[in-house]
């Protein structure tokens, strides 16, 4: 008989490139042959994974298969499921591609499947499956009941399950005679779950002896006793109760995505989104600039304090859970993390000056893919866990594993809509219901809803519509080249007016937003930007090191007008008075070229809880700690500065910190796809195909490596040999170090070359693997007849 390996092992190429594209986790790592793939593809978790990935109709086309007679073509199928033969064929063809449902003939469904479906249809085992763990003095009373006589002659197990199935093949008037009581209690199990709970389900009980509901049903058969606390209805009885239907209603094709707005027109909608892309960006910007300056402790428990996620929000004028949202991709983009595992602090990475330098379209490409992969669910902040606790931002309870799926399906139902199709939230709920029946519940429907609102504030989507460049992201595509044509061009010039105000018509070239942010308050945010000079920002900046030239030549230089007189003065009056005071440590010390100063500040009330007290004429010491010292006469209105043992000035804003990830603290980093590429497929079933022939012929059936020593090449010649290859699909012979330093030769067909490792099919092992750059010697090529 064949089996379910030899069924594989008999599909083409194409077949089983079809069948590793649909479930690539069988490729984790690549089988030995087509037999241990075969034991891989039905395995629990496995065929668990693959049904997760099947709609509501495949799926109940793979519940009929086991409940149904056997043999069952798709004529029999599309009756029993209300559907046209065309689309019962269609769906077995999605069935043998998923390896769920195999044989050439009459299909069956796949080892391992009728486990991790243990009730199809919602129905129970069949009689003789049911009772079958009944003893035979049971079952010759049950039986004896329902014939009104006891059995004659011998009779063993395998004769009274066969008798019993007879009997309750049309179980009506059994059903009538237990009572409408008995009746309610089937009817609630009749469309499953099939099972129940009562207690002491095993007791003895015939029909003359029952009393209640569910002893009249045991002593008819109508139910069987698992356990000592479970029933089961027989199928043949819910059959019999459902009007022999499989199931309720199961339509073929998905619902309908009903409208929920009126259309607007494609340029509006793609600008709109356009508008949010930039300005995530900028915010995220802002924010992690601020952040590097003064970044937020870790919380013990791990996470960002509430406290803090309300400043990010204040700071960025948006409400706490975009603000959430905007801290979680910036984590999941790899811009942000902890600085250490205790008492550390939420800093920029050095990822982050390196996303600085692309422009908007490839920074808004990065933030995007890390939210699309990553499985964390921003929308969790602020809300309490099962034990009530409060769950916060960059915290491990933000975690959700089916985040990242959920994600990709909504916009893939998003993506299937027509031009101008607004999709309202429950035609996509019910849409999802259908595609993954499996996946359902209450965490999916909010998962749904926070999805649709972060891809709006993303930018993905405008007025509810998926755009050109989210279409590209969720395809695998490069978004930038659909974004850049919307985004406006970012402007070094400002409008510096009186008031002491500056606008920026538009985004900032990086630099002079850097330096603008640091000297000027932002006031207000929209198609312009502006800005707000005070002397605390102009100290912020004088703080940092700059000097009054050093802000008055960028101003002059990016201000398209000249600069107004009282922001002139502004500049000069801080800086006239800034470092004035010189602050040091005694604990901490005033010093100044003006005694009359420092009279002033003795004599002022407010100086009395610095504990202030004369040295010299130009000199007084304190109690307090530096920077208590500068914060008290700031608050006085004065402009200290903190001064070095030499008698230099210390910045006390460094410009950013950065923090490199610990080895403890996980950054989200994610290929732009990290599908299975039709490459590694194709290696994995030549790898496939080879190891059957070997286990059938012999480890001589690898390919042998050109005789002499190993090829040898410069390490740049070595990668780009390597990346030449895998462009034009070719084979090349590599001398390759193992860990003792003994150098082999191998034959490998290249697939990819990134991270400082060479994936490819090595001839010589038949097997997929993965070789790490620094560790081949050199690379030699070869033709195709080699």
């Amino acid at each position: 008989m064949e089996t379910y390996a030899d069924w594989l092992r008999a599909r083409g190429d194409d077949e089983l490139r079809a069948l590793l594209s649909a479930r690539p986790e069988l490729l984790a790592p690549v089988p030995a042959d087509l037999t241990a793939l075969a034991a891989r593809a039905a395995t629990p978790a496995a065929v668990s994974r693959a049904l997760d990935r099947l709609d509501r109709f495949t799926l109940a086309v793979l519940e009929a298969l086991l409940v149904l007679p056997s043999p069952t073509g798709p004529d029999a199928l599309a009756t029993a499921l209300g559907a046209t033969a065309e689309q019962a064929a269609n769906a077995l063809g999605t069935l043998r591609r998923f390896g769920l449902a195999w044989g050439d003939g009459a299909p069956a469904a796949a080892p391992g499947v009728r486990q991790s479906l243990p009730h199809p249809a919602g129905l129970g085992p069949p009689v003789r499956e049911v009772f079958a763990g009944y003893p035979a003095e049971r079952l010759t009373d049950l039986v004896a009941d329902l014939d009104g006589e006891a059995p004659r002659g011998f009779a063993d197990s395998g004769r009274l399950l066969a008798r019993l199935s007879e009997l309750l093949t049309d179980p009506a008037s059994l059903i009538d005679d237990a009572g409408p009581e008995a009746r309610a209690a089937l009817d609630q199990l009749a469309w499953g779950p099939p099972v129940g709970r009562v207690a002491d389900a095993r007791r003895p009980v015939r029909l003359d002896t029952a009393t209640t509901p569910i002893e009249r049903l045991l002593a008819r058969g109508l139910l069987a006793a698992e356990d000592d606390r479970t029933v089961t209805l027989p199928r043949e009885v819910a059959l019999h109760l459902r009007g022999g239907r499989l199931f309720r209603d199961v339509p073929a094709e998905p619902p309908p995505l009903t409208p929920a707005a009126e259309p607007r027109p494609e340029d509006v909608v793609v600008r709109a989104a356009a508008g949010e892309a930039a300005g995530a960006v900028r915010l995220i910007e802002e924010l992690l600039e601020r952040w590097g300056l003064e970044p937020p402790p870790v919380l013990r428990s791990g996470g960002l304090a509430v406290r803090d996620l309300r400043a990010a929000a204040t700071l960025l004028d948006v409400p706490e859970w975009k603000a959430a949202l905007l801290v979680e991709v910036a984590y999941a983009a790899g811009l942000l993390t902890r600085s250490g595992d205790l008492d550390g602090e939420w800093l920029p990475t050095p990822a982050y000056d390196l996303w600085l330098m692309r422009d908007t379209a490839g920074r808004w490409t990065e933030l995007a893919r890390g939210w699309l992969k990553s499985d964390r669910a921003a929308g969790l902040a602020g809300d309490r866990d099962d034990r009530d606790r409060l769950i916060n931002a960059l915290s491990e309870a933000m975690v959700r594993s089916s985040a990242p799926t959920t994600r990709r399906a909504v916009l893939e139902v998003l993506a299937s809509a027509d031009r101008g199709v607004v999709v309202g939230e429950d035609a996509l709920r019910a849409r999802l219901a259908w595609l993954r029946p499996r996946h359902g519940g209450p965490v999916r429907d909010r998962l749904v809803g926070w999805t649709l609102r972060e891809a709006a504030a993303l930018g993905l989507t405008g007025f509810g519509e998926l755009v050109p460049f989210g279409r590209d992201l969720l395809a695998g595509d490069d978004p930038e080249p659909a974004l850049e044509k919307y985004l406006p061009e970012p402007v070094d010039e400002i409008l510096v007016q009186a008031d002491l105000t500056a606008v920026a018509p538009g985004p900032l070239v990086t630099d002079l937003a850097r330096e603008l942010a640091l000297a000027a308050d932002v006031e207000s945010t929209g198609g312009a930007t502006v800005y707000r000079f005070t002397p605390e920002s102009i100290r912020r900046a004088l703080d940092a090191g700059r000097t009054a030239a050093d802000v008055t030549d960028l101003l002059t230089r990016h201000s398209a007008t000249p600069l107004p007189q009282p922001l002139v003065y502004l500049i000069d009056d801080v800086a006239r008075r800034h470092g004035h005071l010189r602050v040091g440590a005694l604990s901490s010390y005033v010093r100044t070229d003006s005694p009359a100063t420092l009279d002033e500040i003795l004599a002022d009330r407010r100086a009395a809880p610095l504990r202030l007290h004369r040295l010299a004429p130009t000199v007084l010491a304190s109690g307090l700690q530096r920077a208590d010292l500068l914060d008290g006469l700031r608050a006085m209105g004065l402009a200290p500065v903190a001064e070095a043992p030499g008698g230099g000035v210390i910045v006390t804003r460094p410009d950013a910190q950065r923090a490199d990830p610990p080895p403890t603290a996980e950054i989200v980093r994610l290929r732009p796809d990290d599908r299975t590429d039709a490459s590694m497929i194709s290696a994995a079933v030549r790898a496939l195909r080879a190891g059957d022939e070997a286990s059938l012929h012999g480890a001589e059936h690898a390919r042998q490596a050109p005789a002499g020593e190993p090829p040898r090449s410069p390490a740049m010649a070595t990668v780009e040999r390597l990346r030449g290859a895998v462009e034009r699909g070719g084979r090349v012979w590599i001398g390759y170090l193992d860990q003792q330093g003994q150098a082999s030769s191998r034959i490998v067909e290249p697939v990819r070359v990134e991270g400082g490792f060479l994936t490819g099919y090595d001839a010589t092992r038949a097997a997929v693997h993965r070789f790490a750059l620094h560790r081949i010697t050199g690379v030699s090529e070869l033709d195709d007849a080699s």
